[in-house]
């Protein structure tokens, strides 16, 4: 399963980064595209996230989930 995010706050390779490490750590996850330009972390799961997980680990890198992009 693939969801697209819109996230705010990323402006570089580091931030890019910091959530997809934060991300990754998430049961299922199985790969991450983080784009700072575009404001989007695309999530590549085994199954469906739980949205909130994935707004506290976007958090946690110390940026902000929108929703779904």
């Amino acid at each position: 399963m693939t969801v697209t995010y819109s996230v705010s706050g990323m402006s570089c390779g580091h931030c890019e980064s910091a959530v997809t490490k934060e991300v990754a750590s998430l049961p299922g996850v199985t790969e991450i595209k983080a784009d700072a330009k575009a404001g989007t972390v695309t999530v590549d799961s085994e199954q469906p996230l739980d949205d909130e997980a994935v707004r506290a680990a976007v958090d946690e890198a110390g940026y902000e989930l929108v929703g779904r992009a």
